[in-house]
Parts: C-alpha cells; structure tokens; sequence
C-alpha cells in the first residue's frame, strides 16, 4: 500500500489528477476528458503490475462474513465501510490484470456509445439539444435581447435599482428562449453593462447581476441541463428502484413502489418552473434591497418611452389587472360546473379496481414487510380490503353469468367546448389588452369583437351537439369567428403600437407553444424543441424583413398556416390509410396538407431571408460547434467512468455513501462535492462523471426523484457562478470594459452565489416548490 491508502482510493486520487490536468492545460475540454481517462488507465495499470497498488478487500470465506449474512444482511450491504472489523484479504486492482479489464473496457465503450448515444432510447431526447441550441442562438442573432433590455429598461428604470431588475427580468426571459449561458451573458454583458456604469450603478452589482441573470438559462426551461440531466436521471431512477425492489424481495419496483418508476424530461420542466422563477424573484429583490441601502450606487433612471400615449392608473387596473382576471376565473369557475369542458359524454369508472393508489397486495412476506415500511399499515390494509371488494365483485358476476365491471356513472356534455373556451379567453384577452393600450382610441371595433364573442358561445351552447361532426362544428363557428378575427386585427395594431407588447409579445408566444407543449403533456420535448427551432428562424427572419422595410407577409402566413394545420390535427380525424374515410377527413386532410406545405415554404424562405442577411450560417456553425463539443464531452466521459469502474472505483464510491444510515446526510455530502466540484468542473463533466457514480445511491432511495435532480441543476448552476472556473465570469470578462477589473466580478458575483446557497435551503426546507406543479398537471 502506497501512503497507506488503499489501491482504489490512490487510483481515484490517479483520475481526479488526470482530468484536473487535462483541463488545465489548455486543451479543448471535450477532448481533455477522454485523454484523461487513457492516461490515468496507463498509469493505473502500471502501478498495478509493478504490484504497488492493493486493494484490501473484505475476505468473503470468513466465517465473520457468513455470520453476518445470515443475519439477514443483504451481501451488498456489507462493505469495509460499516463492518472495518471484518478480515481482509489483499487483492490487486484488476484481478485478471490489466490487459483484461481493457478488452473489458473496449467492450463496454462499444455498447455504452451505442446506448447512450447512436442508438439507445435517449438519442431521440438528446436531440432536443440541438434544436434547442439552435433556437437559442438564432434568437440571440435577431438583436430580440437588445429589444427586451430597452424596453424593460423603461418599465423598471423609474424604480431604486431598476436597471438591474430589468437585467433579471430579461435575463429569465431569455433563459425560457435560449436556455443557453455564454449568449445571455455575453449579450447583456455588451448591452447592459456599459448603460448601467453610465448611469452611476456599481461595478460589483452590474457585474453580479448579469453573470448571475445569465445562468437563469440552467434551470429555467427549456434548460439544456435539464435535458442532458433528464435523460440521465431516468435510467438512474428505474434501475436503482428496480434494485431496491429485489433487495426488499419484491418482483419489480411497480409492486414496491405502487407506481412506475419513471422520471420524463417533460416532468423535470414542469418541476423547474417555480425554482427557476423564485431564483430569478430573489436576484432581483437582492437589487432591490441594494438599492434601497446605497441608493447612489444603484439610483433610479427615468427613460423616455415612445408611446406617447397616456393612461391613467384606473385604466391600466382595469383593462390590465382586473379584466383579465375576471375572464380566466370565470371560465375556470365554469368548468367546475360542467358549464365548460367536453361535450361529449362519457363514463367515469368508480371501482376500486381503477383506484391508482391500490397497491399490489398478492407479494411474499418479505415483499408485505417492505411494502408496509414504506406505505405505512393504513394504506395496506385499505389496498387488502378494496382488492376483497374487487374479487368478490368477480365472483358475483360470474356466478350470475355476467361481466363483473368497475361501477361507472355517465358525465353529461358540457354545453361550451374546453377548445372553443380556450379561443374565446385568449380573444378576449387581447381584446381587452388592446383597450387598455390605447383608451382613447374608438371602443366600437373591439366591442364589435366582444359582440363575437358572445355569439361564438351562444352558438356554441345552442347548436353544437356531442353528435355533431367536426366540419358542421367548423361552419356553424365560421361566421362569429370571423366577426372576432376581424376585430382582433384592429386590436393587434393597437397591440403593436407599445413598445413592451411589440417586443414582448412575438417570443412570448413562442416560449409559450415550446413550453406549453411539454407541460401540459401533448408532446415530448424533442418536436416542442423543433417547433422551438423553426419558430424562431421565422422571427428572426420576419425581424430582419422589418429592418429592411421589407414585407413580412409571408412569416405571418406561415405562422397561421402553423395554427391551421395544428387545429385540424386536434379535431379532425386525419388518417386516410383506413378502409372508409369520410368526406369531412378529406377536407380537413386536404387543407392541413395545404397548411404544411405553406409553411414548410415559409420556412425555407425564412432560411433563405437569414442567409441572405448572413445570419444562418453562423447560426449553424455556431450550433454545430456547441452540439459536437456537448456529445463529445459525452463520449470522453463514458471512457472516463469505464477506467473508473475497471479497478472498482466507482462500487468503491458507492459503498462509503451507503455507509451512512441517514439518507438526508447522503444526499447532502454529494450535494457538497458538487458544489466544490463546481469551483474547477463545468456542469457538462458533472453531468456525465460524477453523476452516474453517486447516482444509484442517492435515486435509489425515498426522496422523489424530481426533487433530487432539480436540487442538482440547482447546485450545478453555481458552477457557472463560483471563482475561479465559473465560465459567466470568464465569458462577462470578456466582454467588459477595461474599467472593470476581475476583481469587481468576482466580489460582485459573492452575493448571488450565497443567493443560490439560499435558494437550495429553500427547496430542501420546502421540497413542494418542485413537485406542486407536477402534482396539479396530469402526466
């Protein structure tokens, strides 16, 4: 033994020094991780053959071990960790040598690269990088940053601190755009940072505030961390539980758990949403608050707006506040009511045999044991009892010769349809946002819309019936449809008229198609990532075509042709493979083919728009370079994490973790390491090296598993932050003035650091600000 360590803990020790040097010296990071792992396997198994490196392995023909495990201790619950007393027996690291482990080595990399990355499950997830990648930065290209900075400018200058409050609203705003660090830094670096020093604002919180804005793009979806972290964790979780579940003499970990054991990309995004946002509320009260204790360090601006129009405090309460909320909160209160929902009627079961929390009762002994540790006394015996009430009800059936069935009751149709509800709250909205933009103007155009409304649910109520076909829906909506769209387009020029809504509202809309997509369930995230993608070369085209005074005509058709095509597909039938298709699934086949092919078109010629204004081609070189490093970075990692686990490194990691009894100081030693981890790594060598050695452990206990991946996006956000290897820091120093020194950032960059150590005090103290929102949308 060398030092008195043990073999596995000096080739740990060996491979921590190799990557540390790899990425010291300067070589691209993606490509140091790979050498590293061959390096640190060479000298690994030289030692090893010199007979220098020995592991002291627990000797497993002792009688001590075999008392142990008849005891009842599972054989992997025994390390040297919690029974040091138990004989040793000296062992070299690769009891086979060195030239084994590596045909093992090679053999794993050959199937690991084919899972994780050519061919596995994941490759379809880990293409939303790209595309993500790529809608981040064609947004960055547009100039909509420099947009959103100016405007918001002027709505929190007026305010102690302003200028750095609009930098946090800006920069949450494009973390659910972009989701990309080096953009959003660099961006507001070049834009805010001078207009913030010229306007009396300190170094040290202009600097802090941006750097920290920045990485906002790291939890807030869509967040390419949580992407990357997703598809890692959900093989991590299922595999753990499942192993859980044996251990505890189950058959699977569905009977243990009494619900799957999975965790989606699109469950972390919805549970990201509140951190992401109370993050980004505790950046800017800390502004705040600064401002208000050194008010000539962070004074207050007053930035002239454009529009000219005045509006009174009552105005903007009523048309802005008041009005909106009457109208989300009505339509809510009657779909309570069965007033709005389906209008088709259906059955809901009752029995218990549906119940989603009966858990699985026909298990061995052990298994009954588990299972009432976990759920507790209470939900077994109310599992036993509705499973009793289920076999009786069989039995009945049978023994009268008919189909035992859950009980079900029939659900009326709602007289108002949830899809012409959702129409008629979004007209409404901008109806009455229009009018509270302009209240001097005329109020007759939009009242006629407001008239259109009404009718749209009247004929609604009246004349559309669960057996009415959806083309006779379309025609019998088609005339008060049209009153409204005609309304809306004089409500969408007043709308274009301010500043905020202009700049605002085009990438509020596409945040809210990506996003809406993948929270409320209808897609996974790699099509919202697409739609994502191609929402945003068509806003930067039509941006460029504004700024050459040209017609953006066509992008508005196109994006129209979008809708189109996405309404027939939800309320059309459009499979015309089958032996009878109707004449209204030709129609509405026929016109969303024709709104395909219009806005493939607009999409080519938004392509052509950006190349022609050399912007696409160093959007995609751009995007290949960030998506090439990222998928090397993945495959110099998985070299990384086999050399680890040829000498036993990582089931070495694994046993000390499971040493301790408590899951929470396991949890919260790993959280640690990553956090130090974070001062020297980036979280993309977090991600894939450490993350799949601690994983088994700490997914494969209690604790929820989205709550434990977001508390690690958390803690992996700060890597970006914390001196000196925080790449916001290196990217805003860049970018800066040669007024503001490095030690500006790093002391501003202090407080937003101890902000992220509040922020995960807060998940950990209040775990429900991950889950609520999975909870409340159905999955």
């Amino acid at each position: 033994m060398l030092f008195g360590l043990d073999g596995v803990e000096i080739g740990l020790l060996i491979v921590l020094l190799c990557l540390f040097g790899g990425i010291l010296s300067g070589f691209p990071v993606a490509f140091a991780i790979g050498g590293a792992g061959i390096i640190s396997f060479g000298i690994i198994a030289a030692l090893d053959s010199a007979g220098l490196l020995i592991h002291q392995a627990i000797d497993t023909s002792s009688q001590a071990y075999n008392d142990i495990l008849a005891t009842g201790v599972h054989r992997d619950a025994v390390s040297v960790f919690r029974y040091p007393e138990l004989p040793r027996v000296a062992e070299p690291l690769f009891p086979g040598g060195w030239e084994m482990a590596m045909n093992r080595n090679l053999s794993f990399i050959i199937n690991r690269m084919n899972e994780r990355v050519f061919a596995g499950q994941s490759i379809e997830t880990l293409l939303a990088v790209l595309m993500f990648v790529m809608m981040g930065i064609v947004l960055e290209r547009s100039k909509i940053a420099e947009d959103l900075l100016t405007t918001m400018a002027r709505v929190f200058g007026p305010l102690p601190g302003g200028l750095a409050v609009s930098v946090v609203v800006v920069g949450a705003f494009l973390a659910a755009s972009t989701g990309i660090v080096g953009a959003t830094v660099v961006t507001m670096g070049l834009l805010s940072l001078p207009t913030m020093l010229r306007n009396g604002y300190s170094p040290e919180l202009s600097t802090g505030v941006i750097a920290a804005s920045g990485t906002l793009g790291q939890i807030i979806p869509p967040s390419i961390v949580i992407v990357l972290l997703g598809t890692l964790a959900g093989d991590l979780y299922s595999t753990a539980q499942e192993a859980r579940a044996q251990a505890a003499g189950c058959t699977d970990a569905l009977t243990f758990l009494g619900r799957p054991a999975v965790v989606s990309v699109g469950t972390l995004f919805q549970s990201a949403m509140l951190p992401g946002i109370m993050l980004a509320a505790l950046y800017a009260g800390y502004a705040f608050l600064y401002a208000l204790f050194n008010p000539s360090r962070a004074p207050a601006v007053e930035i002239e707006a454009a529009n000219g129009e005045i509006i009174t405090r009552g105005e903007s309460m009523t048309w802005f506040v008041l009005v909106p909320v009457a109208i989300i909160a009505g339509v809510i209160a009657l779909g309570q009511v069965n007033v709005v929902g389906s209008q088709t009627a259906h059955l809901e079961t009752t029995g218990g045999a549906e119940r989603v929390d009966m858990l699985r009762t026909n298990v061995n002994e052990q298994c009954q044991a588990a299972m009432i540790e976990l759920h507790g006394q209470e939900r077994w015996d109310e599992s036993v009892r509705l499973q009793a009430e289920v076999a009786a009800a069989v039995a009945a059936g049978e023994a009268a010769g008919e189909d035992a069935t859950p009980e079900t009751h029939m659900v009326e149709a709602a007289p108002v349809g949830g899809g012409v509800a959702a129409l008629l709250v979004i007209f409404a909205l901008v109806l009455a946002v229009a009018r509270g933009i302009m209240p001097s103007a005329s109020p007759l155009p939009l009242m006629v819309g407001a008239v259109g409304l009404v009718l749209m649910a009247l004929v609604d109520w009246l004349f559309i019936a669960p057996t009415t076909s959806s083309l006779v829906t379309v025609l019998i909506l088609a005339i008060p449809l049209a009153i409204v769209l005609w309304s809306s387009r004089e409500a969408a020029a007043r709308l274009a008229s301010n500043d905020l809504i202009r700049v605002v509202f085009p990438p509020l809309v596409l945040i809210v198609a990506v996003l809406g997509s993948i929270l409320g369930g209808i897609t996974n995230p790699t099509p919202a990532a697409a739609l994502g993608a191609a929402g945003a070369i068509m806003l930067a085209a039509y941006r460029k075509l504004r700024d050459e005074g040209g017609s953006g005509k066509i992008i508005i058709w196109s994006t129209f042709a979008v809708i189109i095509m996405i309404l027939a597909g939800v309320n059309f039938d459009l499979r015309i493979n089958q032996q009878e298709v109707p004449f209204e699934t030709w129609i509405a086949f026929i016109v969303a083919f024709a709104a395909y092919l219009f806005a493939f078109f607009g999409l080519l010629y938004a392509c052509w728009v950006l190349y022609r204004t050399a912007v696409l081609t160093p959007v995609v070189r751009e995007t290949a370079k960030v998506t090439s490093m990222v998928f090397t970075i993945l495959i110099g990692s998985q070299l990384l994490n086999l050399v680890v686990i040829s000498f036993g490194g990582e089931h070495y990691i694994q046993q000390f973790l499971q040493s301790f009894d408590s899951e929470f100081k396991v949890f919260l030693i790993v959280m640690l390491v990553l956090f130090v981890l974070g001062f020297v790594l980036d979280f993309l060598e977090i991600i894939y090296i450490v993350i799949p050695i601690v994983g088994p452990v700490i997914y494969g206990g209690t604790f929820d598993p989205k709550w434990v991946t977001i508390m690690i996006a958390v803690n992996l956000q700060t890597s970006f932050l914390t001196p000196p290897f925080g790449f916001a820091l290196f990217y805003l120093r860049g970018v800066a003035p040669a007024s503001v020194t490095t030690g500006h950032i790093y002391r501003g960059i202090i407080p937003f650091v101890l902000i992220q150590v509040v922020g995960l005090a807060l998940l950990w103290f209040f775990p429900s600000i991950v889950t609520i929102i999975p909870d409340l949308i159905p999955n």
